[in-house]
């Protein structure tokens, strides 16, 4: 198993440099760019010179303006920079709010966080036990109902049910029972601590049911099946056969056994729900969330924040799949990743 986690841990700065490396090229084959962005708003940015409309820049205004966001430079040295500066955590300053994109991050990541962290708790909480009763009603009418309810769940995207939600819950909707955007209520601040708490949880709870209902369903499946597959092995005929019965040999052996791979999948579900629907949710409930920040840079060309954010997202994304691999390890120390056959 060391060996395996040493691989893995190796593994890491290749991985993130190839994402890097080719999101980084892609960026530089897309028409447009940080200049073009700057000299297509009514006004250009303090030092670029006299702003002339429909006439343009000559190219000697144009050059000031690229070499005021970096862009004299040739592309690989530029990369290289990117580098040296993800390596510090210095990831360079936005080009449209001359804010550090490392600050932006530290600001806007806990939103995203907590949004993925709450809504995958959810789904586990009410996946496991719900896929639990569907395997011991295998078959059932209550199991392909359901099975039919979640999968339709599974089917429709995630903005399109905070849309929905938006329009039965929220402030304005038919039934207004939660705030229609943002994470605290005006005037907030200078409430007791306990009161922001709750403002914040109940500006949380529909984003957060946006974002469980993927989630949800895969994993609702996910426990049925692997409790089903347990059921059907040998060491279940010896339980039975000494005599319990099959609600007692389901949990006492294979719900254990079945929750090792429930449980190893709980990173990836956390970076699946951060990484898919978060972005629409963020948008449709006005939360400042990382994803928001990251469409909002794609909006405007700010290279420094696309590449900040993206490379966050990547070491979340690896981290949490080596806790998964650990995650498993630790819960079933029969497994040896590193063995060849």
């Amino acid at each position: 198993m060391r060996r395996y986690l040493l691989k893995r841990l190796l593994l890491l700065p290749v991985t993130l440099f190839v994402i890097l490396a080719l999101n980084f090229g892609l960026a530089q084959l897309a028409p447009g760019g940080p200049v073009e962005a700057a000299l297509s708003k009514p006004g250009l940015p303090p030092g670029a010179g006299l702003y002339r409309g429909g006439a343009g820049l000559d190219n000697t205004e144009r050059a000031k303006l690229a070499a005021q966001f970096g862009f004299d430079k040739p592309p690989l040295t530029r990369f290289l920079s990117m580098l040296r500066g993800d390596l510090t955590f210095h990831l360079g300053t936005s080009l449209s709010t001359g804010v550090p994109v490392a600050r932006l991050i530290r600001e806007r990541l806990p939103v995203s966080l907590a949004l993925g962290l709450y809504s995958t708790l959810l789904a586990y909480l009410v996946a496991i036990p719900l896929g639990l009763f569907k395997a011991l009603r295998a078959g059932s009418r209550f199991d392909t109902a359901s099975t039919l309810i979640i999968l339709a769940l599974y089917a429709v995207p995630g903005f399109l049910l905070a849309v929905l939600l938006l329009i039965l819950f929220a402030g304005g909707g038919v039934w207004p029972l939660f705030p229609l955007r943002g994470l605290a209520t005006p005037g907030a601040a200078s409430w007791p601590w306990p009161e922001r708490l709750g403002d914040y949880a109940w500006h949380l709870v529909l984003p957060t049911l946006a974002l469980t209902a993927g989630g949800l369903a895969a994993l609702t499946l996910l426990t049925r099946n692997a409790v089903l597959a347990e059921m059907e092995k040998l060491y279940m005929l010896a339980a039975r056969a000494k005599g319990l019965s099959e609600r007692q040999a389901l949990l006492r052996h294979a719900l254990p056994n079945a929750l090792l791979v429930i449980a190893a999948t709980l990173p990836g579900a956390f970076t699946a729900i951060l990484f898919s629907p978060a972005l629409m949710v963020e948008i449709v409930f006005s939360l400042p969330g990382l994803g928001q920040l990251g469409y909002q840079a794609l909006l405007q060309r700010d290279d420094p924040v696309i590449f900040g954010t993206l490379y966050v997202y990547m070491l979340v994304g690896l981290a949490a799949r080596l806790m998964g691999d650990v995650l498993l390890a630790w819960l079933d120390p029969r497994l040896d990743f590193s063995a060849r056959r």
